[in-house]
């Protein structure tokens, strides 16, 4: 693995690959990478002057372009959590010398010609992008990757693809096509259909499919071999669909834990291996593993984990510095871990611990539940004992009929009181449920059934 040293090389290639190479995927058919030079060069010479990029583009294309672009001026792209107005114009107050860069901008850039090369070499060094996490218990706080950074990664990220690709039989030689259900402004839809089209000689689609039929639209519009990469929620919504599917060799998933159960399935609709990505903004991805047959996760190579009681520290050769996470993890070998939970996700009632995630694992695995998210809704007060309570997708149960069937699996002391049903979970466009939507969800639930 040619992962390169911080300490070595001043400047890195933008982009990877022959220049004939596809970079992207639509239905007309592949833009070669030379023809995305020439769109990104298109770019720059209209780009505002500045040092900060607020990428607003809807399309996975322009998106791209953009991203290119700013990198090839050495300006840095930031990614704000929300593309909500007041949240941009928050972000913009704090980084004047910022702009924003949308669809309409790249469109008509592109109806220009533009005559000169794109600088492609970057510096190591240099501060590409900016991912901000969600704010919710606080003021954003930013995480800034530098390009040296970026490539180790996307290294990583690109040999585990492979390395799944060669497993399920896939040649070594071609393009691999990546169609994603995610969006490129949060830090999986970066890491896997941006960065892994520039860097990992991979091309990607360049719509967002959501819907069963539109997965299978732009499945069937890219060659094989073909990875998906998608969430859990995605995909369970793929495997209870009665849409044909085309084959997708590799299945990539990320954004939250994915159930064996659901990644077997997976494979048998999509007839192709699941990689599941463990990773974070703080991080990127650093694990993997084939959820169907591995419950632990593996590190990437130089990667090394440091338990504490508080989280975990995370060190690779291309971070500038060790990053800590809130995950609480439990070494199975000097290259393995498995997952226990987060710091902020174990609980403790009357003297004993759980994992909310395990406790909505479990919840998920009872029979007719479509979907489940169990929080705790009482602040964090000393002395006071705080009760879980759970939001469900169960359209034939009566909450009575779940807990009955929980029951045998959870402690009574963490049974969730109360348990509401309703017609969907308030899921953001990554599969993740914001605090405040179940919060609210919650003030509306009734008196829930009594198991005293």
């Amino acid at each position: 693995m040619a992962v390169m040293p911080k300490s070595l090389a001043l400047t890195l290639p933008l982009w990877s690959g022959e220049p004939d190479r596809p970079l992207l995927w639509q239905a007309g058919g592949p833009t070669s990478l030379a023809q995305f030079a020439q769109q990104v060069a298109a770019l720059v010479t209209q780009l505002p002057a500045g040092a900060a990029m607020i990428n607003m583009c809807e399309e996975r294309r322009h998106f791209l372009i953009a991203y290119a672009a700013a990198a090839t001026l050495g300006h840095t792209v930031l990614l704000p959590a929300s593309r909500a107005d007041r949240i941009v114009a928050e972000l913009e107050a704090v980084q004047r010398d910022s702009y924003r860069c949308d669809d309409a901008l790249v469109a008509r850039a592109l109806e220009c010609t533009a005559a000169t090369a794109v600088n492609e070499a970057i510096r190591a060094d240099h501060v590409v992008m900016v991912g901000f996490t969600s704010g919710s218990t606080g003021q954003p706080k930013a995480y800034p990757k530098l390009w040296g950074s970026v490539h180790g990664s996307s290294q990583c990220n690109a040999l585990a693809i492979r390395a799944a690709l060669q497993a399920e039989g896939a040649p070594s030689a071609g393009t691999p096509a990546v169609v994603a259900t995610v969006p490129p402004q949060h830090m999986y839809g970066m890491e896997l259909s941006v960065l892994l089209s520039l860097l990992g000689n991979m091309a990607v689609h360049v719509g967002r499919p959501l819907f069963p039929a539109d997965v299978a639209r732009a499945l069937a519009e890219v060659p094989e071999p073909r990875v998906l990469v998608s969430t859990p929620m995605h995909l369970r919504t793929l495997v209870e669909s009665n849409q044909p599917l085309p084959r997708a060799a590799v299945i990539v998933s990320a954004t939250a834990p994915l159930d064996a159960a659901l990644a077997r399935a997976v494979e048998q609709r999509l007839r192709g291996r699941v990689l599941e990505m463990f990773g974070s903004t703080e991080t990127c991805v650093f694990a993997w593993r084939y959820t169907a047959s591995q419950p632990h996760w593996t590190l990437y190579p130089g990667v090394q984990l440091q338990p504490t009681t508080q989280g975990t520290w995370v060190s690779a050769p291309w971070f500038p510095a060790p990053v800590q996470l809130q995950d609480i993890v439990e070494m199975q070998g000097p290259d393995s871990f498995t997952v226990r939970g987060r710091n902020v996700d174990l609980i403790e009632v009357a003297g004993k611990r759980a994992s909310l995630a395990d406790l909505t694992r479990r919840l998920l695995a009872v029979e007719g539940v479509q979907d489940a998210a169990v929080f705790q809704p009482e602040p964090d007060t000393v002395g006071v004992i705080r009760r879980v309570a759970a939001v469900i997708v169960a359209p034939q149960l009566s909450a009575r009929e779940v807990l009955q069937r929980l029951a045998p699996s959870v402690d009574p002391a963490f049974m969730p009181r109360p348990l509401l049903i309703v017609d969907a979970l308030p899921r953001n466009e990554l599969g993740k449920l914001p605090r405040e939507q179940l919060l609210a969800l919650l003030g509306r639930a009734p008196k829930p059934p009594s198991s005293q």
